[in-house]
C-alpha cells in the first residue's frame, strides 16, 4: 500500500477536511502534545533560529509552521498539491512565508529529494502509516539527519490504542480482539486502511534505521474514552495538562492512541 495511491485516493481533493479535523479538540490535542513533547528537545532559540528542519508529509504544514515561528527555516515535503497549496495559505497567514520552503514529492524518494547530512529536526509525523516499507523510509530520513544532534521526532497509530478505540468506544469484542493482532487499523477522516504500530516493532525499525530513541510518549491516552458529558472544547486546557502528565510515563505510553518516539542518529 502505497503512500502516493492513497493520496490519490484520499487526500488529494479535499485538504480543507483535514485542515478542519486539526480544528477539533482531537484535532489540535493530537497537534498540541506532539509539538509540546518536541519542544523539549529542541535546542535554545538562539540557536534554533539558524536550523533547517524538514517535515515529511507535511499534510496543511501545521507543526512546521511552528517550527518556523521559532525561527528555524522548514521545508515542508508532500505528495498532495492541495494540501501544500493550504500550507502555503497558512505559512502566509502566519508571517513565516520566508522561513517556508514548499517540495512536491513523495516520501518514499528521500534520496533523490535531499543532500545527507542536510537538516537539523526532521518530523515524521503520521505518515509512515501510509507508506509500504517504513523501515526504508526512516533509513532515509536518518540520513538526511546533519549530526547527532540533530532529531528525529515520528508519531504513529498504536496497535494498542486500536484495541482499546474498539472495545472502549464502539463496545466491539471481536474488533478489539482482532486488533490484537493487526496490522492495520481503519482510518476515520478518509477511510480506508492504516498502519498500526506496536511500540517494540517501532524500537525495531529504529534500531534498523541506526536511530537511537532519546524518548517515548504517549499521545492522546484518555482524551479519546472520556464520558460524553466531559466537553472537549471547554476542558481542553485540563485534558491538555492531564495528558502531559501521562505522556512520558510508561504504562501509559504503551496504550496511547499515537505512539512518539524521538530519536537521534547513532
Amino acid at each position: 500500500m502505497n503512500i502516493s495511491t492513497q493520496v490519490d485516493n484520499r487526500f488529494q481533493n479535499d485538504a480543507g477536511k483535514y485542515a478542519a479535523y486539526l480544528q477539533t479538540p482531537e484535532g489540535r490535542l493530537r497537534l498540541d502534545l506532539a509539538s509540546a513533547n518536541l519542544q523539549e528537545f529542541l535546542p535554545a532559540q538562539k540557536e534554533s533560529s539558524c536550523g533547517c528542519a524538514l517535515d515529511l508529509g507535511c499534510g496543511t504544514g501545521a507543526t512546521g509552521i511552528r517550527l518556523a515561528r521559532l525561527g528555524l527555516e522548514v521545508t515542508l515535503l508532500d505528495c498532495s498539491q492541495p494540501m501544500l497549496d493550504v500550507a502555503q495559505n497558512a505559512a502566509l497567514d502566519a508571517g513565516v512565508g520566508d522561513n517556508i520552503a514548499l517540495n512536491y514529492g513523495d516520501i518514499t524518494s528521500l534520496r533523490s529529494l535531499f543532500d545527507p547530512g542536510s537538516f537539523d529536526i526532521i518530523l515524521c509525523h503520521n505518515v509512515v502509516e501510509y507508506v509500504d516499507d517504513p523501515g526504508a523510509v526512516l533509513c532515509d530520513a536518518g540520513r538526511l539527519l546533519r549530526n547527532p544532534s540533530g532529531i528525529l521526532s515520528v508519531v504513529v497509530r498504536s496497535q494498542a490504542g486500536e484495541v482499546l478505540k474498539a472495545a472502549i468506544q464502539t463496545g466491539d469484542l471481536a474488533a478489539a480482539d482482532r486488533a490484537l493482532t493487526a496490522e492495520w487499523g481503519q482510518e476515520s477522516l478518509y477511510g480506508g486502511g492504516v498502519r498500526v504500530f506496536t511500540l517494540e516493532n517501532l524500537r525495531s525499525l529504529m534500531r534498523k534505521a541506526s536511530l537511537s530513541i532519546v524518548a517515548e510518549r504517549g499521545v492522546r491516552i484518555v482524551t479519546d474514552y472520556l464520558p460524553q458529558q466531559i466537553s472537549r472544547a471547554e476542558e481542553y486546557e485540563r485534558i491538555f495538562e492531564l495528558e502531559r502528565k501521562l505522556s512520558s510515563r510508561a504504562e501509559f505510553v504503551a496504550v496511547a492512541r499515537y505512539v512518539q518516539i524521538v530519536a537521534r542518529s547513532t
